[in-house]
Protein backbone atom coordinates (compact mmCIF):
# COMPACT_ATOMS: atom_id res chain seq x y z
CA UNK A 1 0.00 0.00 0.00
CA UNK A 2 1.20 3.16 -0.82
CA UNK A 3 1.39 5.72 1.77
CA UNK A 4 1.66 9.33 2.03
CA UNK A 5 4.91 9.22 2.56
CA UNK A 6 5.54 7.54 -0.60
CA UNK A 7 4.12 10.47 -2.48
CA UNK A 8 5.80 13.41 -1.03
CA UNK A 9 9.17 11.33 -1.38
CA UNK A 10 8.38 10.60 -5.06
CA UNK A 11 7.41 14.70 -5.34
CA UNK A 12 10.95 15.23 -3.70
CA UNK A 13 12.79 13.35 -6.03
CA UNK A 14 11.56 15.13 -8.80
CA UNK A 15 12.80 18.11 -7.40
CA UNK A 16 16.08 17.03 -6.57
CA UNK A 17 16.57 15.87 -10.14
CA UNK A 18 15.06 19.03 -11.34
CA UNK A 19 18.76 20.86 -11.34
CA UNK A 20 17.59 22.55 -7.93
CA UNK A 21 20.26 24.27 -5.62
CA UNK A 22 17.53 24.45 -3.10
CA UNK A 23 14.86 21.81 -2.35
CA UNK A 24 12.24 22.76 0.37
CA UNK A 25 10.05 19.84 1.70
CA UNK A 26 7.50 20.88 4.46
CA UNK A 27 5.27 18.07 6.34
CA UNK A 28 2.11 19.24 8.28
CA UNK A 29 -0.29 17.42 10.32
CA UNK A 30 -2.88 20.22 11.86
CA UNK A 31 -5.95 18.20 13.40
CA UNK A 32 -7.42 15.65 10.31
CA UNK A 33 -5.06 17.57 7.57
CA UNK A 34 -2.10 15.94 6.27
CA UNK A 35 -0.13 18.56 3.97
CA UNK A 36 2.99 18.43 2.52
CA UNK A 37 4.43 21.04 -0.08
CA UNK A 38 7.83 20.46 -2.23
CA UNK A 39 9.66 23.64 -3.21
CA UNK A 40 12.60 24.00 -5.75
CA UNK A 41 14.78 27.26 -7.53
CA UNK A 42 15.21 24.43 -10.41
CA UNK A 43 14.40 24.48 -14.22
CA UNK A 44 10.75 24.66 -13.46
CA UNK A 45 8.20 23.93 -16.35
CA UNK A 46 6.48 25.68 -19.20
CA UNK A 47 2.95 26.02 -18.95
CA UNK A 48 2.91 23.12 -21.38
CA UNK A 49 5.40 21.36 -19.84
CA UNK A 50 3.12 21.28 -16.24
CA UNK A 51 0.22 19.92 -18.82
CA UNK A 52 2.27 17.30 -19.69
CA UNK A 53 3.66 16.55 -16.18
CA UNK A 54 -0.16 16.18 -14.36
CA UNK A 55 -1.21 14.26 -17.73
CA UNK A 56 -1.03 10.19 -17.26
CA UNK A 57 -0.52 9.73 -20.40
CA UNK A 58 2.13 11.89 -21.71
CA UNK A 59 5.17 9.97 -20.31
CA UNK A 60 4.16 6.86 -21.82
CA UNK A 61 5.86 5.84 -25.10
CA UNK A 62 3.81 3.72 -28.36
CA UNK A 63 3.77 0.51 -26.25
CA UNK A 64 2.23 2.18 -23.25
CA UNK A 65 5.74 2.12 -21.36
CA UNK A 66 6.12 5.01 -18.82
CA UNK A 67 10.07 6.47 -18.94
CA UNK A 68 11.78 9.70 -17.54
CA UNK A 69 14.52 11.52 -20.02
CA UNK A 70 14.75 13.14 -22.88
CA UNK A 71 11.65 15.92 -21.96
CA UNK A 72 9.13 12.72 -20.92
CA UNK A 73 7.54 12.49 -17.90
CA UNK A 74 7.23 9.47 -15.37
CA UNK A 75 3.57 8.54 -14.29
CA UNK A 76 4.56 9.86 -9.80
CA UNK A 77 2.71 13.19 -10.19
CA UNK A 78 -0.49 11.52 -12.23
CA UNK A 79 -0.45 9.17 -9.53
CA UNK A 80 -0.67 11.35 -7.09
CA UNK A 81 -3.63 13.24 -8.55
CA UNK A 82 -5.51 10.49 -8.36
CA UNK A 83 -4.68 9.35 -4.96
CA UNK A 84 -5.50 12.62 -4.13
CA UNK A 85 -8.70 12.96 -6.02
CA UNK A 86 -9.98 9.33 -4.65
CA UNK A 87 -9.25 10.31 -1.43
CA UNK A 88 -10.28 13.87 -0.15
CA UNK A 89 -7.83 15.64 -0.82
CA UNK A 90 -6.41 18.70 -3.12
CA UNK A 91 -3.40 19.86 -4.93
CA UNK A 92 -1.75 22.96 -6.58
CA UNK A 93 0.82 23.13 -8.80
CA UNK A 94 2.97 26.32 -9.18
CA UNK A 95 5.89 26.38 -11.53
CA UNK A 96 7.74 28.85 -13.81
CA UNK A 97 10.14 28.23 -16.69
CA UNK A 98 13.71 29.18 -15.20
CA UNK A 99 12.39 29.52 -11.54
CA UNK A 100 11.39 26.67 -9.95
CA UNK A 101 8.27 24.35 -9.11
CA UNK A 102 6.00 24.37 -5.92
CA UNK A 103 3.93 21.41 -5.28
CA UNK A 104 1.31 21.49 -2.80
CA UNK A 105 -0.56 18.00 -1.59
CA UNK A 106 -3.30 18.11 1.13
CA UNK A 107 -5.56 15.29 2.44
CA UNK A 108 -8.70 14.66 4.73
CA UNK A 109 -7.27 12.16 7.43
CA UNK A 110 -10.10 11.86 8.69
CA UNK A 111 -11.13 9.31 6.04
CA UNK A 112 -11.25 6.19 6.40
CA UNK A 113 -10.08 6.20 2.21
CA UNK A 114 -6.80 8.02 3.53
CA UNK A 115 -3.73 6.03 2.76
CA UNK A 116 -1.63 5.92 6.14
CA UNK A 117 1.11 8.92 6.52
CA UNK A 118 3.56 6.07 6.66
CA UNK A 119 7.65 7.14 8.01
CA UNK A 120 8.02 10.08 8.27
CA UNK A 121 11.18 10.07 10.17
CA UNK A 122 12.37 7.88 6.67
CA UNK A 123 11.04 10.64 4.25
CA UNK A 124 13.23 12.98 5.29
CA UNK A 125 16.43 10.72 5.85
CA UNK A 126 15.73 10.40 2.61
CA UNK A 127 15.07 13.80 1.32
CA UNK A 128 18.16 14.65 2.65
CA UNK A 129 20.58 11.99 1.50
CA UNK A 130 19.21 12.45 -2.33
CA UNK A 131 22.13 13.61 -4.40
CA UNK A 132 21.77 16.84 -6.72
CA UNK A 133 20.61 19.84 -4.27
CA UNK A 134 23.43 21.81 -2.46
CA UNK A 135 20.79 22.38 0.69
CA UNK A 136 17.49 20.54 1.52
CA UNK A 137 15.42 22.66 4.33
CA UNK A 138 12.63 20.15 5.79
CA UNK A 139 9.51 22.07 8.10
CA UNK A 140 7.92 19.84 10.21
CA UNK A 141 4.76 20.70 12.07
CA UNK A 142 2.30 18.25 13.81
CA UNK A 143 -0.44 19.74 15.87
CA UNK A 144 -2.82 16.59 15.91
CA UNK A 145 -3.61 16.99 19.78
CA UNK A 146 -1.61 13.84 21.04
CA UNK A 147 1.75 15.13 20.65
CA UNK A 148 2.79 18.72 19.14
CA UNK A 149 5.40 19.03 17.13
CA UNK A 150 7.44 21.60 15.31
CA UNK A 151 11.26 22.04 13.58
CA UNK A 152 13.37 22.94 10.76
CA UNK A 153 16.67 20.89 9.90
CA UNK A 154 19.26 22.37 7.09
CA UNK A 155 21.04 19.65 4.71
CA UNK A 156 24.46 21.76 5.36
CA UNK A 157 23.89 21.76 8.91
CA UNK A 158 23.52 18.34 9.51
CA UNK A 159 26.20 17.47 7.19
CA UNK A 160 28.25 20.53 9.28
CA UNK A 161 27.34 18.48 12.22
CA UNK A 162 28.53 14.97 11.99
CA UNK A 163 31.35 15.64 9.08
CA UNK A 164 29.44 14.63 5.79
CA UNK A 165 26.34 11.94 4.89
CA UNK A 166 27.92 9.55 3.01
CA UNK A 167 29.13 7.01 5.24
CA UNK A 168 26.76 4.21 7.23
CA UNK A 169 27.69 5.55 10.34
CA UNK A 170 26.47 9.12 9.58
CA UNK A 171 23.53 8.13 8.27
CA UNK A 172 22.46 5.78 11.02
CA UNK A 173 23.05 8.85 13.47
CA UNK A 174 20.92 11.21 10.75
CA UNK A 175 18.16 8.74 11.04
CA UNK A 176 17.95 8.27 14.41
CA UNK A 177 17.98 11.95 15.01
CA UNK A 178 15.21 12.45 12.67
CA UNK A 179 13.40 9.93 14.41
CA UNK A 180 14.33 11.49 18.20
CA UNK A 181 12.53 14.59 16.54
CA UNK A 182 9.18 12.75 15.22
CA UNK A 183 9.35 11.16 18.98
CA UNK A 184 9.47 7.37 17.23
CA UNK A 185 13.24 6.17 18.26
CA UNK A 186 14.48 2.69 17.29
CA UNK A 187 17.00 1.01 19.13
CA UNK A 188 19.63 0.91 16.69
CA UNK A 189 22.80 -1.93 17.28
Amino acid sequence: MVTLSDLASDITKNACESGAEIVELEVAEIGNEFRFSVKDNGKGMSDDEAKHAVDPLSGADEGGAFYKGAGKVGIGIPFLIQTVDEHAGGWNLHTEKGAGTTFAVWFDTGSVETPPSGDIAALFTAAILQPGPKEMIIRRLRKTGASDIRYEIRKTELTEAVGGLDDPGSVMLLSAYLRSLEGNELLVL
